[in-house]
């Protein structure tokens, strides 16, 4: 959530925000309800604002004159014995009718600021002033490509995509899947459950080397925690399994679990970046999805992912450095599987609600003759940490102690192994129908090929 003054001083940049990333707060201000909807939107917010400002200002007003009751109140017992009772009779009267009014004006200035809340709450984060403006992938910007491309032709390769070399390897079991759990649930089998298990490995000893704190996360997470995220977890475009009769839900990222673990802190400068790793599974409902992209391993419903996520100082600078270091990582990680990738900057109509700015790595996959992505990182600045409350106390100026701000956080993608699977079978499969495991790996999976049966 962004700090609410912002709508009361720079309305101009959130509606130029929401135009730029196409968020609809109001289901029915869209660009189809007319060229002024994002304006007609702030207005609106400002009206709730102001609906909630006005209430706090009747139920002072309120108190005042309620504190003015009972000066009068105790000045009626100076006045004669015979006076009292008709002076006290009116002053009842008006404390009496001051008391409800001052309860109704605080039921009402509640409604008012859960109402103005439920609507802010839907409000997109700011958007980086580098970050490509466009609704479109075409309006993501690339960055640099690194590796390179085999040439499978000069080969004499016809490369196959990787459930064709799964199958074929005796690697995965969709139909199984099918048949146990539904579609898009899949067994992994015989050396592919090694190299899974080698990729958390690596990644998670890549990231322990950068500094990072190891933890295997819970699998679910409670509603408060996926809201304050900036998750939707019980809406009707959600892409999260929630648990009937609970408020836990399955998480879809360890993001979830490690952004969650400081809400309601506050923490010192001193501890700051904290640096954390996770390892967990990832559940996704994936509604809609489709396609031959979304063939195989590469959109399930179920895999497993390592995790990076950072709590930094409250300053752009800070984070702004703290995302090219994940960025760096996650790079680090996909050179040494010798995985031909690009770097994307995404263009502001696909950032995530809380991003202020996302870096997607795109792995080349051979079988289907493009790029797809494999990791991503967010820079989220303060836009998860005000909902989770999670601050830090800055170091004291010339002995003064100064505000706790809210701390900026961070996450990324070490590894998603699903989809790392794809690049890595498409990526390094051979004329015989094998696949060479990337050396990397090799001292966890204990051999160097799979196949060829």
């Amino acid at each position: 959530m962004l700090d609410i003054k912002l709508l009361r001083d720079q309305g101009d940049a959130i509606r130029q925000n929401l135009e730029d990333r196409n968020v609809h707060v109001f289901p029915e201000l869209t660009p189809e309800s007319g060229a002024d909807w994002a304006a007609r939107t702030v207005e609106r917010l400002q009206a709730l604002d102001a609906r909630y400002l006005e209430l706090l200002h009747d139920g002072d007003e309120t108190r005042r004159k309620q504190n003015e009751n009972t000066t009068a109140m105790k000045s009626v017992g100076k006045l004669p014995k015979a006076e009292q009772a008709a002076a006290r009779k009116p002053l009842i009267e008006a404390g009496r009718a001051l008391r409800d009014h001052e309860r109704e004006v605080h039921a009402q200035a509640e409604e008012a600021l859960v109402a103005r809340d439920d609507a802010w709450s839907r409000v997109p984060n700011l958007t980086h002033p580098e970050s490509p403006r466009g609704h479109t992938d075409e309006d993501h910007r690339e960055l640099r490509r690194v590796g390179t491309i085999r040439d499978f032709a000069a080969e004499g390769i016809e490369p196959k995509d990787h459930l064709d070399i799964a199958e074929a390897l005796e690697l995965v079991d969709f139909a199984a899947g099918a048949r146990v759990t539904g579609q898009k649930h899949y067994y992994l089998k015989n050396e592919a459950v090694l190299l899974d298990l080698a990729l958390q490995r690596y990644a998670i000893g890549v990231a322990q080397r950068h500094g990072f704190t190891l933890h295997v996360t819970p699998d679910l997470a409670r509603d408060s925690i996926l809201q304050g995220l900036g998750f939707n977890p019980r809406g009707e475009s959600t892409q999260v399994y929630t648990i009937e009769n609970s408020d836990l839900c399955l998480v879809g990222t360890a993001e979830i679990t490690l952004g969650g673990m400081l809400a309601d802190s506050i923490l010192e400068e001193e501890q700051l970046p904290v640096l954390l790793a996770g390892l967990s599974h990832c559940f996704r409902t994936e509604a809609g999805a489709h396609g031959k992209e979304s063939r195989g391993l590469y959109r399930v419903h179920q895999f497993t992912k390592v995790e990076l996520f950072a709590f930094t100082a409250g300053t752009l600078e800070e984070s702004s450095a703290m995302h090219a270091r994940l960025l760096a990582i996650e790079e680090e990680i996909f050179q040494g599987l010798e995985i031909p990738y690009r770097v994307i900057d995404i263009a502001s109509g696909d950032l995530g609600g809380p991003a202020y700015r996302k870096f997607d790595l795109e792995a080349w996959m051979p079988g289907r003759g493009c790029f797809g992505e494999i990791t991503s990182t967010s820079d989220c600045t303060d836009y998860q940490a005000r909902r989770l409350k999670i601050r830090y106390r800055p170091t004291p100026v010339d002995g003064k102690k100064q505000k706790p701000r809210h701390v900026f956080m961070l996450n990324g993608t070490a590894v998603a192994n699903s989809r790392a699977l794809v690049a890595i079978l498409e990526n390094h499969q051979q004329r015989d129908g094998s696949v060479v495991v990337p050396k990397v790996l090799r001292s966890w999976t204990g051999f160097d090929a799979i196949g060829p049966r």
